[in-house]
């Protein structure tokens, strides 16, 4: 599934899920090692478990972040797959 963010760098967040598992994690734009450090530590996370660590996590004084971002496409995946 891909993500269009809103309000940071990085423009997109493709995520592939297997069931409530985070399978891989690809920011498209940002901050490139940083993106790729968390992409690394959420892989094979429950997504729940990621978007209680990540979720609301703010980027200076913007309402929002990267990771806070990844936490939103990760409540809508597993919205969609009926599990949020």
């Amino acid at each position: 599934m891909t993500y269009k963010t809103k309000g940071t760098c990085a423009t997109a967040i493709n995520v592939e899920m297997d069931g409530d598992i985070i399978k891989s994690v690809d920011f498209i734009g940002g901050c490139n090692g940083n993106l790729k450090g968390i992409s690394s530590l959420v892989t094979g996370m429950k997504a729940q478990d990621a978007i209680s660590r990540l979720k609301g996590i703010r980027c200076g004084f913007k309402s929002t972040s990267c990771p806070d971002q990844l936490a939103q496409a990760l409540v809508q995946i597993l919205g969609s797959q009926g599990q949020a």
